[in-house]
């Protein structure tokens, strides 16, 4: 059944499936995606939206990422280009924000701990 832009989209219940797409398939990864099948608006938020309505969006939008084949390779894109807008790879910009922050955190922790390590070995071999 055909439906027309204007009316919400319905989403299917079907069981993740997280393949992550091949190397040697041909075509970038997103291609693959199922959002390509579903409205833009579904991931983007529309000017002053209230929030009742952004999240009932954004939780309709993780359902089709959670079907996608194709869903980390989104996520990883999204966190490395950054996309400030919408929902990529099943995570809102905040979400977004929120783990780039972590890995920042754990970045800065690893250096860290390289470094002191780093220091107690040239502290041992001059000993």
């Amino acid at each position: 059944m055909l439906q027309l832009p204007h009316q919400p989209l319905q989403v299917a219940a079907v069981p993740p499936q997280r393949t992550p797409a091949r190397e040697d398939q041909a075509g970038p990864w997103h291609s693959e995606a199922v959002c390509r099948r579903d409205e833009a608006g579904l991931f983007f938020a529309p000017s002053k939206e209230p929030t009742a309505a952004r999240l009932a969006r954004e939780d309709s939008a993780k359902r089709v990422c959670a079907r996608c084949p194709v869903m980390i390779e989104c996520q990883e894109h999204a966190l490395i280009q950054p996309e400030p807008y919408g929902v990529w790879g099943g995570l809102t910009a905040a979400e977004r924000r929120v783990v780039l922050a972590r890995r920042r955190r754990r970045e800065m922790e690893l250096k860290a701990a390289s470094a002191s390590s780093g220091a107690t070995e040239r502290v041992a071999a001059a000993g």
